[in-house]
C-alpha cells in the first residue's frame, strides 16, 4: 500500500483500511469522476456494499464529492486538500455526451447564488453537457 494514500486518508480522519486505500487509489488515478460500477470494475471481485460504505465515509469526511450528472449513476471525484465543500469550493462538472465521462472543472466555480431571504444554501449541482476535448479530436 502506498504511504501517500495512507497519509491522505489520515489527514481526513479516515482509518486507512486495505479497501479504503484501494478505493482512494482508483479515485486518485482517474482524472474524471467515476461511478460505483466503474470503481468495482477496476477493483475486480469486491463487495459492492463495502465499496459504497467506503465512498460514504470519504464523502462524510470531505475527501470526495459526488456528482449527479444526469447519466443515471452518481459519480465520485476527489476533493482538493483544502476543500470544505462550501459554495466557494464547488465547481462546474462537464458531462461528455459522446463518451459519457464526467469531468470536474475545478477552475470554474459555481456562479455566486443570491438566494432569497430565508433560504439557506446546502449544496449545488451544476452540470454542463457537450463534447469533451478527447471526443472532438
Amino acid at each position: 500500500m502506498k504511504e501517500g494514500t495512507e497519509e491522505k486518508l489520515k489527514q481526513r480522519n479516515i482509518k486507512p483500511t486495505a479497501m479504503r486505500m484501494l478505493v482512494y487509489d482508483v479515485l486518485n488515478k482517474n482524472k474524471k469522476a467515476v461511478s460505483l460500477v466503474e470503481i468495482e470494475r477496476e477493483l475486480g471481485d469486491v463487495d459492492r456494499s463495502t465499496v459504497f460504505r467506503t465512498l460514504r465515509t470519504f464523502q462524510d469526511n470531505l475527501l470526495i464529492h459526488s456528482v449527479d450528472d444526469g447519466s443515471g449513476a452518481v459519480k465520485y471525484a476527489l476533493c482538493d486538500d483544502d476543500c470544505t465543500c462550501a459554495i466557494d469550493d464547488q465547481h462546474i462538472h462537464f458531462l461528455c455526451t459522446v463518451c459519457g465521462q464526467t469531468y470536474c472543472l475545478k477552475e470554474l466555480p459555481i456562479p455566486d447564488l443570491n438566494l432569497p431571504e430565508g433560504f439557506t444554501f446546502e449544496s449545488a449541482n451544476f452540470v454542463v453537457k457537450g463534447v469533451c476535448a478527447g471526443c472532438r479530436r
